[in-house]
């Protein structure tokens, strides 16, 4: 076995210098390596069709498998459900920019492996098995705050490609009551662009607390209205269509100062469509 001295959490690499260190294919999300005995897995946030996640400290870790049912019999999943006793370090890589990979640790199941429903690379819904991964030492490395706010200027870029019913299918299908956080510069919740997405094309470019059209049209020609969490997140709301709506920056920052019941009410009805 090759011995090998691991980067520091936090460390980016580039494609060739991840396979180098790790001995390891060049690509895929799950990279096992013989002759370092080990297993990388990586979590691509730029062009992954999975719904990877945190929930506090634990990443919640899409299989291996992009079209039909995941099996955890299938290949690299057999050997993530086997770590605890096969011997093999599993280490977590992030890609939060084009062709960077980020250095999280070395991590370990944090539980069993569970199923729930994601969409396949052509779309169709299917079965996927997910592991909650943990880090095995350490604490979690920040993520600079810049880096996270350019991903998320990628992803709105990629939502505004998609049609309304694709947008909605993904927001229905990402929305979740426990919403996944990061470190940064500042604790960062990870929310769906897909629901913030679909929340301004429902309102059509009309606030949806006020009624009044939005302020201006941006350089996009797309009327610019904010998005809100009816109950908020920090004191446990759910980032899901239910519960964000698009208002008009007066509204918003109404929302944030008053947090009026009366509005709250008004805005769960509409959306609610009674």
């Amino acid at each position: 076995m090759v011995n090998f001295v691991l980067p520091v959490p936090g460390t980016n690499l580039n494609n060739d210098g991840l396979t180098q260190l790790f001995q390891c294919s060049p690509q895929g999300g799950m990279r096992r390596s013989n002759r370092t005995n080990t297993l990388v897995i990586v979590s691509n946030h730029v062009a992954s069709i999975y719904d990877d996640r945190w929930i506090d400290d634990v990443l919640h870790y899409t299989g291996m498998g992009q079209v039909d049912n995941q099996s955890l019999e299938f290949n690299q999943n057999r050997t993530l459900n086997e770590s605890r006793a096969n011997g093999v370090a599993v280490h977590l890589f992030e890609v939060f920019a084009a062709k960077t990979y980020t250095y999280i640790g070395e991590v370990m199941l944090a539980g069993e492996p569970y199923q729930e429903r994601q969409a396949d690379v052509k779309g169709h819904e299917r079965f996927v098995w997910v592991f909650p991964l943990r880090l095995k030492s350490g604490v979690l490395p920040a993520i600079p705050d810049i880096t996270l706010q350019q991903l998320n200027q990628v992803k709105e870029k990629q939502a505004r490609k998609l049609s309304d019913a694709e947008v909605e299918a993904l927001a229905r299908r990402q929305g979740r009551d426990n919403v996944g956080k990061r470190s940064a510069k500042v604790t960062q919740h990870q929310r769906s662009l897909w629901v913030a997405e679909h929340a301004k094309r429902r309102s059509k470019g009309v606030c949806e607390l006020c009624q009044e059209p939005a302020p201006f049209v941006k350089k996009d020609g797309t009327p610019f209205l904010e998005t809100h969490h009816i109950v908020w997140l920090i004191k446990g709301g759910a980032d899901t269509v239910e519960n964000t709506a698009a208002l008009c920056p007066n509204c918003h920052r109404k929302m944030h100062v008053l947090d009026d019941q009366a509005d709250r009410k008004l805005l769960n009805k509409r959306l609610s469509g009674h």
